[in-house]
């Protein structure tokens, strides 16, 4: 389980496809601290290290994963959000987040306003659980953000300088392709409701 607060950004420094699969080498400055099946959050993707060596690390997406997020979109050089698992003795400072992804958003719009970024995000529900409430958590890369604007098919977050700073927001731009992780409790609930009603 992660909390949605990222460490830092990987930077992804090859990119090779066997068959279906994808098997993606980065490196990062925790590289040494890192082992063999380890769960590490990529974007909001939790993938298993499966090789390192002193200076990076691999890990493979299966075609599942690469056909309902970006890691399709990603390119050797590019930036990618880090985030290890959450510590059982740890403080939770985002929120729940397990690290699969419901689907992709298309960023609509960024917008500054003195010091910090509003960026929109339009998506595709696939159920009643892919949905957004005002004020209620979404991951997005991730990141965990707060909702602001939430609509049927749309939300806007608002990101604070330091986390434009540290994380891939930096590079997000209109038309770019992001994973989202919609709240958990959320999703349990709408299923919940959907058995209860009989839908």
């Amino acid at each position: 389980m992660f909390s949605g607060i990222v460490e830092e950004t990987a930077i992804i420094t090859k990119l090779e496809k066997e068959q279906e699969n994808l098997h993606i080498t980065l490196t990062c400055s925790f590289v040494n601290e890192l082992s063999i099946d380890q769960s590490i959050s990529h974007d909001g993707v939790c993938l298993t290290v499966v090789k390192k060596t002193a200076k990076d690390y691999t890990v493979t997406a299966i075609l599942e994963t690469l056909q309902k997020t970006n890691l399709r979109y990603w390119k050797v050089g590019g930036k990618v959000n880090l985030e290890r698992s959450v510590k059982a003795d740890g403080r939770l400072d985002g929120h729940m987040v397990q690290g699969h992804i419901d689907l992709t958003a298309t960023c609509t719009e960024v917008k500054e306003a003195d010091g910090s970024w509003y960026y929109s995000f339009v998506y595709e529900p696939r159920s009643e659980e892919h949905m957004t409430v005002e004020k209620g958590s979404v991951s997005v890369n991730g990141v965990s953000l707060t909702v602001v604007n939430s609509l049927e098919k749309s939300f806007q977050v608002a990101i604070i300088p330091y986390t434009y700073q540290v994380t891939n927001f930096h590079e997000i731009k209109k038309g770019s392709v992001v994973n989202i992780e919609f709240d958990i409790i959320g999703k349990y609930i709408a299923r919940i409701l959907k058995k209860q009603l009989g839908k």
